[in-house]
């Protein structure tokens, strides 16, 4: 029997966890051979892999990013392979499955929940050893109707197979993010959410764990997401991981966790910042809202004072990258609530902050509860709100406007120093930034077209000059340091028009070539000579006192040079003022 266990991955550098461990449960009894696609992969290309294959079942992990192009395959499957049993599974089927049978008479079974046991049972029936009706946690049509088996116990997660042990994964590990399970389950429930569904935290052999976590590292892995709901929710086991990854991590690995913010102890952030090697982990921090009464209605426990403790030790250590979410949409959140929930975690200065919008899963309480709120939403996959009763589509799409510019000059990190300053001191909040920038952005017709790295400079100039911003000189002085510490090279030709003509320009150039010494001692150790100099350098004029804004992040509007040095060998740009001996430096990525 030829065995398929088949996803269609959001990127192609995401891997499916779950089908692996179909993979290992089954072994040795059966063989079961992976593939993975992409939602970008057109289908018949998916579809005719597949068939190649000659498979007696095909197994489809399914979830709320891949089921509407999951079904085109499958329906174009069952037609060129009639025979083939065909099985889903996976959260977007699990809790609603009635509905998908009903829609999909391609499909002959349907798993839900934790699919290890239950596909192993479903193979069994299959090749004729085990009735279909023993087989506890699946649904099936019997007669045009549908049959919902007893649900299946939970199993003990301490004795599954490790999922990482497979050499086909070997030469994909360091190109690819290897998610990884310490637990299933979480201890909290929020009504938006699946986990809440399931009751109480399970945990995985700790020592399995780390096994598995070496056997990675040691083929090539260098990017490892933990995907535990709350991977801190117990101080000891965190504890115990964080030390135990210190010690062993190889150089350039990275650790990803998904942890609750206001509960993490003080005591453990100061052990990280101390004990922790910069850029080795990354937490992703779910606010979803500061608004008391939203959190309340949608049963979510969280304190804001000491999730901002969290989040600020953590910036502060200066060791640990941080992404924060937030949810537009969530009940009783209006506009103006979301622009104070934005403006509060904008203000802890997070490395990214994700701005997404309510998503009515099939299974969550909000879905059942969504007439209570006035709810419409998408009717497929992904069931992202349209309005409610509080936020009509219009502030939908005007908060969409935010989200976007958000993303590209914030979350890319292609501005912070130009961001930060508009958002202080040209703005009366943030939000308020990307709000107008986000609206101007959209009237444009910019969000429908591409863009190159210099058309986001030339844009909010535009945006700048034409809304007449408060202190534009000073931020297009800032897009220009921005642009240029993070240049690898010199640039060819410059977005700005140049506040130096090229008399003054080349009587600076021979300044410095009489004297090196005058920028400092570290760029006379250069030894440049005059085509180096003129070849891995750029002067440039700023509206401000570089010296001082390097110094100490403050603005003197008296007009200052600056020049640029971009190593050729490493990728390095450095920033040094020719008013002073002061300096900024850039590592090249």
């Amino acid at each position: 029997m030829k065995i398929i266990a088949s996803t269609l991955n959001a990127k192609y550098i995401h891997t499916n966890l779950a089908i692996r461990y179909l993979k290992s449960y089954a072994a040795p009894d059966y063989d079961i051979e992976l593939a993975e696609y992409t939602i970008k992969d057109p289908t018949m290309n998916i579809v005719t892999d597949l068939f190649t294959k000659k498979p007696d079942v095909i197994g489809f992990s399914c979830y709320i990013w891949n089921i509407e192009e999951t079904i085109k395959v499958v329906e174009n499957i069952r037609k060129i392979l009639p025979e083939v049993k065909i099985v889903l599974g996976g959260p977007e089927v699990s809790y609603d499955v009635i509905y998908w049978l009903k829609r999909l008479p391609q499909v002959d079974c349907i798993v839900m929940g934790e699919g290890e046991e239950t596909f192993k049972q479903l193979l069994e029936s299959f090749s004729g050893d085990r009735k279909i009706e023993d087989v506890h946690g699946i649904g099936f049509m019997r007669d045009g109707k549908p049959v919902i088996n007893t649900v299946r116990n939970k199993i003990d997660l301490r004795e599954l197979p490790s999922p990482f042990r497979f050499p086909e994964d070997i030469p994909h590990l360091s190109k690819r993010v290897v998610y990884i399970e310490t637990s299933r389950g979480c201890p909290f429930s929020c009504q938006f959410c699946l986990s809440s569904i399931e009751v109480g935290v399970r945990y995985f052999n700790r020592d399995k764990i780390k096994e598995d976590i070496t056997y990675l590292m040691d083929h090539g892995a260098k990017t490892i997401k933990f995907v535990d709901r709350t991977f801190n929710i117990s101080r000891s086991y965190a504890m115990e991981m964080f030390q135990f990854l210190i010690d062993e991590h190889r150089p350039g690995t990275v650790f990803q966790f998904e942890i609750t913010g206001d509960i993490m102890r003080p005591e453990v952030i100061e052990f990280l910042n101390k004990e922790a090697p910069p850029g080795l982990f990354r937490f992703e921090i779910g606010v979803q809202s500061t608004n008391d009464l939203t959190n309340e209605l949608v049963k979510r426990r969280q304190s804001f004072e000491k999730l901002s403790r969290t989040v600020t030790m953590v910036k502060e250590g200066g060791k640990i990258a941080q992404h924060l979410d937030l949810i537009a949409g969530l009940p009783e959140e209006n506009y103006d609530s979301f622009r104070q929930t934005f403006n509060d975690v904008f203000a802890l200065g997070p490395e990214e902050l994700q701005l997404g919008f309510l998503k009515m899963l099939r299974g969550t309480g909000l879905r059942i509860q969504a007439k209570q709120y006035g709810y419409i939403y998408m009717d497929h996959s992904p069931y992202e709100i349209l309005e409610n009763n509080v936020l009509d589509f219009d502030d939908i799409v005007r908060i969409k406007q935010v989200e976007d510019v958000l993303e590209k000059y914030w979350n890319d990190h292609r501005m912070d120093h130009t961001v930060e300053y508009l958002t202080s001191k040209s703005f009366e909040t943030p939000f308020d930034f990307f709000q107008e920038f986000g609206t101007y952005w959209d009237q444009q017709g910019w969000s429908r077209i591409g863009h190159q790295l210099e058309d986001l400079y030339r844009r909010l100039k535009q945006f700048l000059h034409e809304k007449q911003i408060p202190n534009s000189e000073i931020a297009e002085g800032l897009m220009k340091y921005d642009y240029l510490i993070n240049q690898r090279y010199k640039p060819r030709k410059a977005w700005w028009k140049s506040l130096l003509d090229k008399k003054e320009r080349s009587d600076l150039y021979a300044t410095i070539l009489n004297d090196h010494s005058i920028i400092g001692n570290e760029f006379a150790s250069l030894n440049l000579n005059e085509r180096e100099l003129y070849k891995h350098t750029l002067i440039e004029l700023f509206p401000f006192n570089l010296a001082a804004y390097i110094e100490t992040g403050k603005i003197i509007e008296t007009p200052s040079y600056g020049l640029i040095y971009f190593e050729p060998t490493n990728g390095n740009s450095t920033i040094y003022s020719l008013d002073n001996k002061t300096r900024q430096t850039k590592t090249g990525v």
